[in-house]
């Protein structure tokens, strides 16, 4: 329903459930998020952009929100995932990046993921399980075109596979796949030394985060 608020960043809160109250068109929003977010929102009273998703219970309705469109998209994914709700969603942003998060996943790390408060090790397996799933076999149902991504001449020692997999990657986090091409495009052209699919996602999701 809400791609996104922009307007005055009225309070933070950090007791017990981290939120933001943004107001916007003479309405102030309560945002559930992470701490983290909070921690960087900026000062009171300043302007502000937080990527949302309206949770619709049968007895509640629940904005939740970031400072960047990954961690949202990163959010929802998670949502995705039988047995995890906002909390486990959010206590999971809270303790990781969205880059390291998926990262663990794609590695099938699950030890890792269970640092996070709250997660235990079969939360985290279940976790690594089905998203892993979701992101890496996204071009099983829709197949992606790397032809006019790589530049052949200078980008001989990265394989077709990870670019595959990294492009299946932020397709199922909802980038559009011009979007896609072009963060993958600047990884590859502008990063030194990036041969694996964690480092070519590493940067194209930080470039996605700066639009």
């Amino acid at each position: 329903m809400y791609d996104y608020i922009k307007g005055t960043l009225v309070s933070k809160q950090t007791a017990k459930n981290a939120s933001i109250i943004v107001e916007c068109g003479n309405i102030g929003y309560l945002i559930n998020t992470t701490l983290r977010t909070v921690n960087l929102a900026g000062e009171e009273n300043s302007q502000i952009k937080v990527y949302t998703t309206l949770i619709h219970r049968e007895d509640s309705m629940t904005l939740c929100g970031f400072l960047n469109r990954e961690d949202r998209d990163i959010f929802n994914i998670l949502l995705s995932v039988s047995g995890v709700g906002m909390k486990v969603a959010l206590v999971l942003l809270d303790e990781f990046s969205g880059y390291d998060l998926i990262s663990a996943v794609i590695r099938g790390d699950y030890k890792e993921l269970s640092r996070a408060k709250g997660v235990g090790p079969k939360m985290a397996q279940k976790i690594v399980i089905e998203l892993k799933d979701k992101l890496i076999n996204w071009q099983k149902t829709a197949p992606v075109d790397i032809s006019d991504i790589k530049d052949t001449e200078n980008q001989e020692s990265i394989s077709n596979e990870s670019v595959s997999e990294v492009q299946a990657v932020l397709l199922s986090l909802g980038y559009s796949p011009d979007e896609t091409k072009k963060a993958i495009k600047l990884a590859l052209n502008t990063a030194e030394k990036i041969n694996s699919s964690e480092e070519i996602l590493k940067e194209a999701l930080r470039y996605l985060a700066q639009e």
